[in-house]
């Protein structure tokens, strides 16, 4: 999509803004924070004036934040870059160490005129988020300010809530944008389109149709040297609290009365609150084979690569369907996928076609949300043939093929919306909390650890969790 034909659907452009960027030159930054600010403007959706200033904890010139935001462009801007679009755009950045971040700003606010707003992104470690909140709330540079905060947000509850004190001395709520930029994805707000958009699904999403929920992200990528922030975090850490809740509580969140912020959000903190605290005995911890060899990693690491866990949500539309939740590195496949699994009939009247076992998947709807995105519905047909036998038989809508490839990536869905103050797609304080009270028992008490080859599909004991369900797997096993 092009800068005219955003304008001529009328998509808002932010007013204008100074950018501060913690962590400019970290591979966040590199891979999605500088790409994704320069396609936005390249296609009209950033600030008609803004600037993009660099903060490290050294001095860190103009000239030096220009040449990294261009290594940057070059290596994942996964566009062709005109000459021209790539000078245009780096006259928009700037540098700065953090001590002289009030002199940057106000310089750059100078340059712009008026009074633009000002949004700090935090893509630094954990550890440091305090300090530089502190940093912003004692020299004024909060005054018309938003911040961006990455994960994860806090380790534990007591953390938590710690860390909201350190914001909330500094900003208020509605200035507070915690980022998981899984809500940013395409596919995955595309799941409440298509629940509450299509009368057809709406009604039988709840306990009396379904039988049981999935939510899979296993990765093939192994801790690819992260071993630093990995042995202090851990799968669940990682990627449960902060992403897979966060998509359970799209799939389970009652309808809105509207699509504005508070509405939406106020909806899934509610599932939050419905969420029973997790039993570590419906948790399954796993470790890859060779993970305490990657270097950085201690000798007796009892961290875990992988879990798997049941969670149960106490509310009448989902009492007694259980949400199967699975994660883990270096294994098999990378997929990102919801399955909402349908209760089968009262009578099964037909037999299963010869070559098929006694078992045959439940209906079945799948989301894969990595972008672009499909919806799957898997069902039993009846065989070609003299006799009524049934086969598995699927039907695949990809968004790819009906509207093209996405055109905004999750990180830049969310930069824009931070800009527009929208906080429909971040997380809040009260929500945040809840998770970590709901996981406090396995935090505390967590089960032993089960060892998994690199490439498999993680612990036999995972099976034993879901049973008598079983995993979808890509190949319909």
């Amino acid at each position: 999509m092009t800068s005219g034909e955003y304008e001529e659907q009328g998509y808002e452009r932010p007013p204008n803004h100074v950018i501060v960027l913690f962590g400019a030159t970290g591979d966040l930054a590199r891979r999605k924070i500088i790409p994704g600010a320069f396609h936005l403007w390249s296609v009209g959706l950033m600030p008609e004036r803004f600037a993009i200033i660099g903060a490290s904890r050294t001095s860190l010139s103009d000239e030096e934040m220009r040449s990294t935001a261009l290594l940057a462009l070059e290596e994942f801007g996964g566009r062709r870059l005109r000459k021209r679009d790539r000078v245009r755009f780096l006259q928009h950045v700037l540098g700065s160490s953090t001590d002289k971040l009030v002199d940057a700003v106000a310089r750059a606010e100078k340059e712009i005129g008026g009074r633009p707003r000002r949004l700090y992104h935090l893509a630094i470690p954990p550890a440091a988020f305090p300090s530089v909140i502190e940093m912003l709330g004692a020299t004024g540079l909060d005054a018309r300010a938003r911040v961006i905060i990455e994960k994860p947000f806090g380790t534990d509850l007591h953390s938590a809530r710690e860390l909201n004190r350190v914001v909330h001395a500094a900003f208020d709520e509605s200035q507070v944008f915690r980022i998981d930029h899984f809500l940013g994805k395409e596919s995955v707000d595309n799941i409440l389109a298509f629940r509450f958009a299509n009368g057809l699904f709406e009604p039988i999403w709840n306990r009396d149709h379904i039988d049981y929920v999935q939510i899979d992200v296993p990765e093939t990528l192994s801790i690819e040297g992260r071993a630093g922030f990995y042995e202090s975090t851990g799968a669940f850490r990682d990627m449960v609290v902060t992403h897979l809740f966060q998509v359970l509580g799209f799939v389970a969140m009652e309808p809105p009365t509207s699509l504005e912020p508070r509405a939406l959000r106020s909806e899934k903190n509610k599932v939050f609150e419905a969420m029973k605290r997790i039993d570590p005995r419906q948790v399954v911890r796993g470790q890859y084979r060779g993970y305490r060899s990657e270097p950085g990693v201690r000798r007796r690491s009892g961290t875990e690569t992988y879990v798997a866990l049941k969670v149960e949500i106490d509310n009448w539309r989902w009492a007694g369907v259980p949400f199967y939740l699975r994660t883990g590195k270096s294994m098999a496949e990378s997929r990102q996928v919801v399955v909402l699994a349908f209760r089968e009939p009262p009578l099964r009247m037909f037999r299963l076609a010869r070559g098929i076992s006694g078992w045959a998947r439940p209906n079945e709807l799948l989301f894969e949300f990595r972008d672009p995105g499909s919806i799957t519905t898997r069902f039993l047909a009846k065989q070609p043939g003299p006799a009524l036998d049934l086969a598995e038989a699927a039907m695949t809508f990809r968004y790819a093929d009906s509207f093209g490839t996405n055109h905004l990536e999750a990180y830049e869905r969310l930069l824009r919306d931070a800009m527009l103050g929208d906080q429909t797609l971040f997380t809040d304080a009260a929500g945040i909390e809840r998770l970590w009270e709901v996981s406090t028992p396995l935090l505390e008490r967590p089960p032993r650890l089960h060892l998994y080859d690199p490439g498999s599909w993680g612990p036999k004991a995972a099976d034993a969790l879901i049973a008598p369900h079983r995993w979808c797997l890509p190949d319909g096993t």
